[in-house]
């Protein structure tokens, strides 16, 4: 995706921005001379390295009360999609906020997830650490606001579209995973959430 397909953060503050479902963002690495903060108010965002050579490689995802330090990132900037409507700002950055931020948080649990042996635990491992860290629990599944592509989930596991849409058809059909084009969620029966091979 080249630059010109972005909308463009101002690298001052703001005051909080809405953003619609599958909008995306590019944070500016040009103007790093103070530190800035992005805070998601509302909603879940995914986000990314917008650089040709990592594909567009997921560094987090944040949900309402993350904040992300974007003084941090890759050196072309970072993307924020918005996975649902989302609102968020962009601030200073405080003396508290000098530790571990969500991108190294999200980075570490993504490399013990990728570190698994098989494609089928890789996949199963990330759907229940995303349940865990943007999900809810419902009176009979546990569900995220939001559906990822098959060609997304590929890419965090690192498998092929092909071999992630046969373990999503497979689950389905036990009835484990159900994926609404309605409301556009993801449910996930509580016996895949308490089978999974890594604890988040």
């Amino acid at each position: 995706m080249t630059a010109s397909a972005y909308r463009f953060l101002p690298d001052d503050s703001v005051a909080p921005m809405s953003m619609p479902r599958q909008q995306t963002v590019l944070l500016d690495p040009a103007g790093r001379e103070q530190a800035t903060v992005l805070e998601v108010m509302e909603g879940v965002c995914r986000v990314y390295c917008p650089c040709e050579e990592t594909e567009g490689m997921t560094l987090a995802f944040l949900q309402s009360g993350d904040r992300l330090r974007t003084d941090r990132l890759c050196s072309d900037g970072a993307c924020v999609e918005a996975l649902t409507a989302l609102k968020f700002r962009r601030d200073a950055v405080s003396a508290d906020e000098l530790g571990m931020d969500a991108v190294n948080e999200w980075t570490l649990q993504l490399l013990r997830v990728r570190h698994l042996g098989q494609a089928e635990q890789r996949l199963h491992a990330l759907l229940v650490l995303l349940v865990n860290r943007l999900g809810m629990r419902r009176s009979d599944c546990f569900q995220l606001p939001f559906r990822l592509t098959h060609e997304r989930f590929g890419e965090l596991i690192g498998a092929t579209r092909v071999t992630t849409t046969r373990l999503l058809s497979k689950w389905r059909q036990s009835d484990l995973v159900e994926m609404s084009s309605i409301d556009l969620t993801t449910r996930l029966s509580p016996a895949l959430v308490e089978s999974s091979p890594l604890t988040f």
